[in-house]
């Protein structure tokens, strides 16, 4: 079996992942749909060849004795991957997660305009947001190229693994990898401030510690951008503080009502065109308002409300909001638009027409400004 062949197949496709096992034929993943490629099954044999073939030495070696290993590589000529292989009924399975060599700017991605300028902030802490395979890896390589073509910063990237492959331009790019440039997420932390960073990017931040430093850098005058796995930005005020023993919830919400500048969340919907996906993108940004929400719990409920209606002073949207210009562009279909809605019921009376009078905070998502696209931004 001929792995370049099949990842070669996987791009010509423009699929995102590839999951290969025994006895099944290559499955990819296309504009979110599992697809069989028409490639023979591979044997038990033939996948312990394909790890033989990639794996570099270290990674056999702890693939030997962890059952599992994450890293990145690239095939010439052709392009980067995410991979992760695995062991499942004692045999070698993988999936692989395409990387594109460029990296798309925002408005090639078709993010909100307010995005570049949240790149450009020259302290604080930027949350990505949205589930697996949600673009925010994406996202944030294109917020790091703004920064890079537009202002002369030291930015250092701490991920596991090294996705997108920056190039030094007006700014200076260090990108470190768990396992190869530093042992974990900790120590690299941990001695980051140390050499003179203006930009941080935290690839994910999985525990209080990593939180917690990511918190003091934001409140020492860096710039620093992180994912989690959440929905909206109401869910990650709330995963931020549940990273932390109850006595300290106070304290982390004052923390973080000073510190954080936005919390931007994704969720990549089909075009109607049936090729590509677009993203329907909530934006968060921290006003004196969300501030006050934030230290207190019992006015969360409000930050959904204030994001609505912070479109044309501060640049914000909600999920429906965003969904509403993509139907009014006739990018994406009502099925698609009710699924992924936050609140269905709201939406489906706003698609009626049905809403008060001095409601004008959706006027600019219901008026088509495009005429009209047939093609996403390349998620």
């Amino acid at each position: 079996m001929n792995i370049k062949n099949i990842l070669e197949a996987m791009i010509a496709q423009d699929g995102s992942d590839l999951h290969l096992k025994a006895g099944l034929p290559p499955v990819v993943r296309i504009n979110g749909k599992l697809t069989h490629l028409d490639f023979d099954k591979p044997s038990p044999k033939e996948m312990e060849e394909i790890a033989e073939q990639i794996l570099t030495p270290s990674q056999r070696e702890k693939f030997k004795e962890t059952r599992e290993v994450d890293f990145a590589f690239g095939v010439a000529g052709m392009a980067r991957f995410r991979a992760n292989f695995y062991v499942q009924r004692g045999s070698i399975a993988m999936a692989f997660r395409h990387v594109p060599v460029e990296i798309k700017s925002l408005d090639e991605l078709q993010l909100p305009p307010i995005i570049r300028d949240l790149s450009l902030k020259q302290r604080g802490l930027i949350f990505v947001t949205g589930t697996v395979g949600s673009g925010k890896s994406t996202t944030l390589a294109a917020m790091i190229r703004e920064i890079n073509e537009k202002t002369n910063k030291n930015i250092i990237t701490i991920e596991d693994p090294i996705e997108f492959l920056h190039h030094d331009n007006k700014s200076i790019i260090n990108q470190r990898e768990i396992g190869t440039d530093t042992s974990s997420f900790h120590e690299a932390l941990r001695h980051i401030l140390r050499q003179d960073p203006d930009v941080i990017l935290i690839g994910e931040i999985r525990d209080a510690l990593t939180m917690e430093i990511a918190l003091m850098a934001a409140d020492t005058g860096h710039l620093v951008f992180s994912t989690l796995h959440t929905v909206d930005a109401t869910q990650t005020i709330n995963r931020v503080i549940s990273f932390f023993p109850p006595h300290q919830h106070q304290e982390i919400r004052y923390m973080l009502a000073s510190t954080l500048q936005a919390v931007i969340a994704q969720r990549l919907i089909p075009l109607k065109a049936g090729e590509g996906r677009v993203p329907a993108v909530e934006v968060m940004v921290v006003t004196s308002a969300i501030r006050e929400y934030i230290i207190d719990p019992d006015k969360a409920s409000l930050m959904q409300q204030a994001i609505r209606e912070g479109v044309s002073s501060h640049g914000m949207q909600s999920f429906d909001q965003s969904l509403m210009k993509f139907i009014s562009d006739d990018l994406i279909t009502l099925e698609e638009a009710m699924k992924n809605s936050s609140n269905p019921h709201e939406f489906s009376l706003r698609l009626k027409g049905i809403q008060a009078a001095s409601d004008t905070s959706w006027d600019s998502f219901e008026v088509s400004k495009t005429g009209g696209k047939d093609s996403g931004g390349d998620f």
